[in-house]
């Protein structure tokens, strides 16, 4: 779909980009080949293992996508995209603590920065608490049950890896 979603920005070479979510760089590369030296793109990422990528990035949260473009004089954009989710390359790293396939400890973070991880939430939330999370966020039919089973196995022992809470 990278390049479907590229196309439909249809891009004006002399036009100004912004990439959202720029994770593993694919759709910001790709925006890029088509920009001339009068075109710009902005890239945002929380995760701090997005910046050691070929160009510089803008550490931030999308959410705060308005005030950075400000900042750097920006009035107006030609195009925008985000690929919202988890990026291959968090789900690839066992230490981040995202993926089920490799052990690693169970973290979670989007920035490391954060002091909160899935740990956190797996070994101290309510049972209500874990309900409403998976619900609302892993949309999960049988969250009571996953609840249910996360609070009697961190009774016997803390859930500290990925292997752990699967």
């Amino acid at each position: 779909m990278l390049h479907e979603a590229v196309e439909g920005l249809n891009i004006n070479p002399k036009g100004i980009y912004v990439d959202v979510t720029f994770g593993g760089g694919g759709h910001s590369k790709e925006i890029l080949s088509f920009l001339s030296v009068n075109g710009k793109l902005f890239a945002f990422d929380q995760d701090e293992e997005a910046f050691t990528n070929q160009f510089q990035l803008i550490k931030g949260n999308f959410s705060e996508v308005k005030k950075y473009l400000k900042f750097y004089g920006v009035t107006k954009i030609d195009g925008i995209i985000a690929d919202f989710g988890v990026s291959s390359h968090q789900l690839d790293s066992a230490k981040r603590g995202f993926s089920t396939r490799f052990n690693g400890p169970l973290d979670m973070r989007m920035s490391n920065s954060s002091q909160f991880d899935a740990s956190k939430l797996v070994n101290e939330y309510s049972m209500e608490d874990l309900i409403a999370v998976f619900t609302q966020y892993g949309e999960l039919r049988n969250a009571h049950k996953l609840a249910r089973i996360i609070i009697k196995e961190r009774s016997i022992s803390p859930i500290k890896t990925t292997k752990a809470l699967v």
